[in-house]
């Protein structure tokens, strides 16, 4: 996998996958950026540019643990631009990733061609998801064998009385079948202080953001599913109204994976928006 230097001299990788114009591509997590595979086949059309953040996958832990925060993981991603010789790029982010990407387009509006957040979180621009709106996209589900349990784990989440993550898990995905179980455990963060460190004080400044991508004129998509349990429609909804040009695709019977539940609606919408 080639590699690159980063601004604090951290040696950082990432993997390259498949012809045509890029896409620099931030995984959620922070995780091992394996677990976005090939994007459900999205590079058929595209060459995606999969970053390691630091700490995860083939990059090296740095120093200085701070620089795990997600404001400061913007520089990585400039760090990389630079590597690649780009003068514009298309940025894809994906979860916790998209808190990174959004915070580079606020920071480096001229330096981004056009930006798709899959499965977007709302930190970066300070949109709160609710309780209520995670148990009504929740009931949408209560057909599924495996409901009552995580229903029940989910409300002791919610109300601050139990903490069974793993109970709950199935709500992420569109189906909860054998592929979607195995992609469970291989995109499960490994580096629990890069995990922790993410979101620490001073990671987000929602007000300041908004105002800074109000500069950015580069075309948003974001494509969150039916069912994603961290991602829910009307959250997403909320999120586009902090971006000047945003078009919401909400993919029908997807969790928070979009590209597994439904490989080619995912890689149509994506790539006809990465055309535009």
């Amino acid at each position: 996998m080639p590699t690159f230097s980063a601004p604090d001299g951290t040696q950082l990788s990432y993997r390259v996958t498949g012809d045509g114009d890029p896409v620099v591509c931030i995984p959620g997590g922070p995780a091992d950026s394996v677990y976005l595979g090939d994007l459900g086949g999205l590079s058929a059309y595209r060459r995606l540019i999969v970053l390691d953040l630091r700490g995860t996958g083939r990059s090296g832990i740095p120093q200085d643990t701070t620089s795990y925060r997600c404001d400061r993981l913007t520089d990585d991603v400039e760090a990389l631009r630079r590597h690649l010789g780009l003068a514009r790029m298309d940025l894809l982010g994906h979860s916790a990733g998209t808190n990174i990407a959004t915070h580079y387009a606020a920071r480096h509006p001229e330096k981004v061609s056009r930006l798709a957040l899959i499965g977007p979180s709302p930190r970066a621009v300070g949109v709160a998801i609710t309780a209520g709106t995670r148990r009504e996209l929740a009931q949408l589900r209560k057909n599924e064998p495996w409901f009552p349990a995580a229903f029940t784990a989910l409300e002791a989440i919610t109300e601050g009385t139990g903490s069974d993550w793993e109970s709950i898990a199935p709500f992420f995905w569109g189906r909860w079948d054998a592929t979607a179980q195995q992609h469970h455990a291989a995109s499960r963060p490994s580096n629990q202080e890069a995990a922790a460190l993410f979101a620490a004080e001073g990671a987000f400044d929602p007000e300041n953001t908004r105002a800074a991508l109000r500069a950015c004129d580069a075309p948003l998509l974001l494509l969150t599913g039916e069912f994603d349990l961290n991602s829910p429609p009307a959250s997403a909804a909320e999120i586009a109204e902090a971006f000047p040009d945003a078009t919401l695709v909400v993919q029908p019977g997807a969790g928070h994976y979009p590209w597994l539940d439904d490989p080619g609606r995912f890689v149509a919408t994506t790539e006809a928006f990465l055309r535009r």
